[in-house]
């Protein structure tokens, strides 16, 4: 596997070795070892998500600050802009977001640490997305920051296209009132 950093240096990009012929593929998605020799983290994942999404769907940004999560993203169909927002206002790149596509065929994944929102647009008709959670979701612990925060300015590849956002998205809240980790 190669682990590059993105722009904020906690965000990492990781592309497993794929095995390919003219049969198909071959990849080990996880394996706790490498990514612990590789990003010098050693996760415990205790829950699997599995998302279908539509064209434009933009899911996010969200987080928890009890039972806060750290996640593991890929796509397993489709492709998808996938983002994560420093909010741990100890840190130098707090208020910051770095943005990776993600998709099928570059078959790369996105570890989202603890202390980040994080969401993700569908830039393909459809998108499969999993991802592993270091801690359960609990809806009563849940934030969202509004997508489109002018204070964040994430630059998403949706120009002059309103993206479809569930009704919780739909009220974000600013990113200057959200509650923060410390």
């Amino acid at each position: 596997m190669k682990v590059t950093p993105t722009s904020i240096a906690d965000v990492l990009q990781i592309e497993p070795k794929v095995f390919g012929d003219e049969r198909g593929f071959f990849m080990e998605t996880y394996n706790q070892r490498d990514f612990t020799r590789q990003t010098g983290l050693s996760p415990d994942f205790v829950q699997d998500n599995h998302s279908l999404s539509g064209k434009h769907v933009l899911r996010g940004l969200h987080y928890q600050l009890q039972q806060p999560q750290g996640k593991l993203v890929r796509v397993i169909k489709g492709e998808i802009f996938d983002v994560a927002v420093d909010i741990r206002k100890s840190s130098d790149t707090f208020g910051q977001w770095a943005g990776v596509t993600l998709s099928s065929d570059n078959k790369k994944q996105l570890w989202v640490p603890e202390g980040f929102a994080h969401g993700f647009l569908v830039l393909s008709d459809t998108a499969e997305v999993t991802y592993k959670t270091t801690d359960y979701y609990n809806p009563q612990a849940e934030h969202c920051i509004a997508w489109d925060d002018p204070d964040l300015a994430i630059d998403w590849p949706i120009k002059g296209i309103t993206p479809d956002l569930s009704e919780k998205d739909q009220h974000g809240g600013a990113f200057i009132s959200a509650s923060y980790f410390e």
